[in-house]
């Protein structure tokens, strides 16, 4: 009997000690699943959002005006970083590959460009492929006639002209492209992707009214930027770029052709030099000083830091637009 009630005795505290046991691993077992939620809500995958790389800033806006809350979007691009000199890190090859939509313009970042082909992400979205590129050197524009082919797609961009996003229209082509890829990528959330991209279309659409209004009757055709971003904008509204440099805003100009300016300044009463926020204004102050010129930005939009004269795309073309309406003396 006293053996007996000796295992009788034993049984509950076996059952507690079970039962402890079991109630200690469970708590674990949340604790462990609570970290992998916060780890994938940092990852911006816990909540079911699309998780989108973009290669610069006007890759991210698209994304982001289109995706909605149902993107979650990193940029490649740090705010104040030249995107053309983008080297990709290991940790940005990780992101990359990690991502459920690659979004990036080829032609403008070669190891952005590489690093995504090289990729396994399932949605690849390039930018130039959704609408027409040209090529551009030192001066473009001086027409204002529509190319025949600006409906069409061309997918071999290489030494073409990359600065899409400065043509309203352009950009709208581009922004319709990607809201039908993010579509496909995402069926669930289809008919919002079109909603927004109709909405984001719009906007462009006023944006590029608003552009051939302030334009169309200035004092002068020509302006003067440190190089060759606004090519598109220039063809699109009948006017002349002149680039210091070519379509690297690194390239330091010759001489002769800093002579030429000076001399086409003079000739097509041209008033300003136009810099940018992200290159060195170093080149352009030193032609408006010997022309006695007058030196303002013209924003290629290829970042939004403190300096820019907006938060975002639109507001900064607006700004964009001013400047230009300012120094071709439009009425």
């Amino acid at each position: 009997m006293t053996v007996m009630n000796e295992r009788l005795a034993r049984r509950p505290r076996r059952r507690l000690i079970s039962t402890a046991a079991v109630a200690a691993t469970t708590v674990l077992g949340l604790v462990g699943l609570s970290a992998c939620a916060s780890s994938d809500a940092a990852d911006g995958k816990s909540d079911g959002k699309l998780d989108v790389v973009a290669s610069f800033y006007p890759m991210q806006y698209l994304a982001e005006q289109i995706g909605g809350d149902h993107v979650s979007v990193r940029n490649l691009t740090e705010p104040g970083q030249e995107p053309h000199d983008l080297e990709v890190s290991a940790q940005q090859r990780a992101q990359i590959e990690e991502a459920d939509v690659a979004l990036h313009l080829k032609g403008l970042q070669p190891a952005v460009d590489e690093a995504i082909d090289q990729s396994g992400t399932e949605t690849k979205i390039d930018a130039a492929s959704l609408t027409h590129l040209e090529k551009h050197g030192s001066e473009v524009g001086g027409h204002a006639e529509e190319h025949a082919a600006d409906d069409g797609h061309d997918h071999d961009s290489e030494g073409s002209d990359p600065h899409i996003w400065l043509d309203p229209v352009k950009y709208a082509q581009v922004a319709t492209g990607v809201g039908k890829a993010l579509e496909k990528a995402d069926p669930d959330h289809a008919a919002d992707y079109e909603k927004n991209t109709a909405a984001l279309v719009k906007k462009l659409d006023g944006l590029d009214a608003r552009f051939r209004d302030g334009l169309k009757d200035t004092d002068s055709k020509v302006f003067i930027t440190t190089h060759a971003a606004f090519g598109y904008l220039a063809e699109r509204y009948g006017l002349t770029e002149e680039a210091i440099s070519g379509l690297d805003p690194e390239s330091e100009p010759s001489a002769a052709r800093v002579k030429d300016l000076q001399k086409m300044a003079k000739a097509d009463g041209v008033t300003t030099v136009f810099y940018e926020t992200l290159v060195s204004d170093k080149t352009a102050r030193t032609l408006a000083d010997d022309a006695k010129l007058r030196t303002a930005v013209l924003d290629p939009i290829e970042g939004i830091t403190e300096k820019s004269k907006g938060d975002d795309y639109l507001q900064v073309m607006t700004a964009n637009l001013a400047a230009l309406q300012k120094a071709l003396g439009a009425k």
